[in-house]
């Protein structure tokens, strides 16, 4: 074979690579888009047991085609504090189940070598969705197009690289030199180092997969390569837990000693077979004979699925010794009472259906906080009992801070390929953060009020607080029918909202109106009268705040 030759399955093999990674991202991109709600609704079920868990993890990495994915997208929500320890390690899992979903659609491109071949026919699919993208108008039409187009361009990169293993085979110096490598622990290493290099688990078990219907391997070569490949996959969540927080280490961790555990495993048994004469290639070669490709697709599903369920029931155990292994800190939390993002994390800018989902988290949760404050404020101002002011304070900052960087990471999410809902939703989602973030400065004003009664050694009667109560309830009220409506896109609960907000400005106006009766007859100082009228105000301006947040569930839609 010349050097014309060899170069040029070279490059084959480089281009089928770069075309089965960007059909990989092309599919998964706009799967998630088209399925974005479906998605939201996966992670929100991982909370009623881990076997749900790991349906969750094998039926997202199915669908994102990456199980590293799915585990980076999981470190962010134990980073944020929305998953458990337990409840991430069910999930990648499911993940290490559902990334063999790739190898058995390449195996199953394979057939057909005396007609027309199954990986022809798919690539067909290829053709039809770059049509669809090309005359399609619908934003979801052409979701399905990209969809069509990348899963056919998975099997044109599969038969690129298919073509350039040939090619290799023919050479008796290539097939010689890769004969020598027959140890299990270094074809093992071999893989996940592979892996780790490619960043994807999928791309290596399927050129594995070519390698050994193209001769140019044998199965058990295969089989280890394979095995290695999971240890690989956990590269890009051990670089993504270790810069996050300590549950977010945890997390990662889980990760590499579950897939080390069950490679080890798989040695182990390995070598008690060998020992007998037997080895893995012949079992699967026996269960699926003539044909190669299935018997190291089958291999992956079935290790991957026996080592989740050997280590399913232990992880409890996992969690309490990656605990050890990442200890918290004496005399504190992490976090402390910083201020932080409680659902939003920055992996999740890789998943975006996900991350839509926990901004609208993260905002509710917001406004809570928001609330809680002007409660605070209220009590302050009414009582001049100043024992929550801490906790007020540090609100506020956290306030400050969501507002800040929120506004930013929607920036950045922007710029991802989106469904219109979520685009639009995105775009209201800045108004809703300021309207919150005023809500608090509001807040911050009623405490100032309060500040200055105390310095003036004045406070308010017993008939201005009373009056001051009613009003807190009605915003109350308010608060609780603009958040269903916001959370639950609930046109009734904005109906509520409104009709309380237009009670709120008639009880203001009517509350100016007492306050300077009550000035004139002099049972109220101006000092506080002038106080009283700001608090008011600055009350109903909260609830005009509130009302917008309700109001954009109208430009969702």
């Amino acid at each position: 074979m010349d050097a014309v030759t060899i170069a040029t399955s070279v490059l084959s093999l480089i281009a089928g690579v770069g075309v089965f990674l960007v059909a990989c991202s092309m599919m998964s991109s706009n799967l998630e888009a088209l399925g974005s709600r479906k998605l939201k609704a996966l992670f929100s079920k991982t909370t009623k047991s881990k076997l749900a868990g790991v349906g969750v993890g094998a039926a997202t990495t199915a669908v994102i085609q990456s199980s590293s994915a799915t585990s980076v997208m999981v470190i962010g929500f134990v980073n944020a504090g929305i998953m458990t320890l337990a409840q991430a390690a069910a999930v990648i899992f499911g993940a290490n189940i559902g990334t063999t979903i790739t190898g058995q659609l390449v195996a199953l491109g394979m057939f057909g070598e005396n007609s027309v071949s199954t990986s022809i026919i798919f690539a067909t699919f290829a053709g039809i969705g770059a049509f669809i993208l090309a005359f399609a108008k619908k934003d979801r039409t052409r979701k399905i197009g990209g969809i069509m187009a990348g899963f056919g361009m998975l099997f044109v990169g599969l038969s690129m690289m298919s073509g350039s293993m040939k090619s290799f085979s023919e050479m008796e110096s290539v097939r010689a030199f890769l004969a020598t490598f027959e140890n299990p622990l270094l074809l093992v290493l071999i893989g996940a180092l592979l892996t780790a290099v490619v960043q994807s688990s999928s791309v290596m078990t399927s050129m594995t997969i070519t390698m050994v219907v193209t001769g140019l391997i044998d199965l058990d070569q295969g089989i280890y390569l394979t095995m290695g490949a999971n240890v690989g996959t956990c590269v890009t969540a051990l670089i993504a837990g270790f810069t996050s927080t300590k549950n977010a280490k945890r997390t990662s961790l889980i990760h590499l000693i579950f897939n080390v555990s069950g490679v080890a495993a798989f040695l182990l048994i390995g070598l008690f077979l060998h020992l007998g004469g037997i080895e893995y290639g012949f079992i699967f070669g026996k269960m699926f004979p003539h044909a190669p490709q299935m018997q190291l697709a089958m291999f992956h599903t079935v290790f991957n699925t026996i080592t989740v369920i050997i280590v399913l029931p232990l992880t409890d155990l996992l969690v309490k010794l990656v605990t050890k292994l990442v200890p918290d800190k004496k005399g504190g939390t992490e976090h402390d009472d910083e201020p932080r993002f409680r659902h939003v994390e920055e992996h999740m800018l890789s998943n975006p259906p996900v991350a839509v989902q926990q901004i609208k988290r993260e905002i509710l949760d917001m406004a809570e906080t928001a609330a809680k404050n002007f409660q605070i404020s209220i009590y302050t101002v009414c009582t001049l009992d100043y024992g929550s002011i801490k906790t007020f304070r540090a609100n506020e900052k956290q306030l400050n801070f969501v507002n800040k960087e929120l506004a930013r990471f929607i920036v950045r999410l922007l710029k991802a390929d989106l469904s219109e809902r979520d685009r639009v939703y995105l775009s209201t989602a800045f108004r809703t953060v300021s309207d919150l973030e005023r809500v608090g400065d509001y807040a911050e004003n009623i405490v100032e009020y309060a500040d200055k009664l105390k310095d003036a050694n004045e406070a308010f009667s017993e008939t201005a607080v009373a009056e001051i109560t009613e009003l807190k309830d009605m915003i109350n009220a308010l608060y609780s029918s603009a958040m269903d409506a916001y959370k639950n896109n609930s046109l009734l609960s904005l109906g509520e909202a409104l009709e309380t907000e237009e009670r709120v400005d008639a009880y203001t106006a009517q509350m100016a109106e007492n306050h300077i009766k009550r000035m004139s007859d002099g049972a109220c100082t101006p000092e506080v009268g002038a106080q009283y009228l700001s608090l008011s105000t600055n009350a109903e301006r909260v609830a005009d705040h509130l009302i917008n947040v309700a109001k954009t569930i109208k430009d969702a839609k």
